[in-house]
């Protein structure tokens, strides 16, 4: 079973027991933290995917620790003027253990009770407008003498 879940604005396919690094959270080390916002969930080959999430479905994960990434060197250089710029940067990250993905909402079959009313339903009727007859006219010639 694995799904797709947006955390702190990227997009990862997670599973139980998975660890992945993101972007910092604000949570505390040790603690739980359960993510709503899940894109796509796949239970052995049962595809449900959400318009744009699916309901009631959510992951939890645990933050194992704060640290800083790798670090990434930008050099920027223009050949022939003189121009070099070398600066460095390390990303703020949060490692986090994915606990738990449930889907109980999420899969749920409709009662067949439900499916039934909602079959006999009929569509509602359009109001008919009755248009008022024609007015004649009668044009009365006057006598030529």
């Amino acid at each position: 079973m694995y799904a797709i879940v947006e955390i702190a604005g990227q997009q990862f396919k997670v599973e139980k027991d998975q660890q992945i690094f993101v972007h910092r959270l604000d949570a505390k080390e040790g603690s739980k933290v359960s993510f709503d916002k899940v894109l796509l969930i796949d239970n052995l080959g049962k595809v449900n995917v959400g318009a744009p999430a699916v309901k009631g479905a959510s992951v939890t994960a645990k933050v194992m620790e704060h640290l800083k990434g790798d670090k990434v060197i930008v050099f920027k250089k223009k050949r022939r003027k003189g121009y070099k710029v070398k600066n460095g940067h390390r990303q703020y990250l949060t490692k986090i253990e994915i606990e738990a993905i449930s889907s109980s909402a999420a899969l749920k079959k409709p009662k067949k009770e439900e499916a039934k009313e909602e079959v006999k339903k009929a569509p509602a009727k359009k109001a008919v407008v009755k248009k008022a007859p024609a007015k004649k006219t009668v044009v009365k010639k006057k006598a030529v003498k």
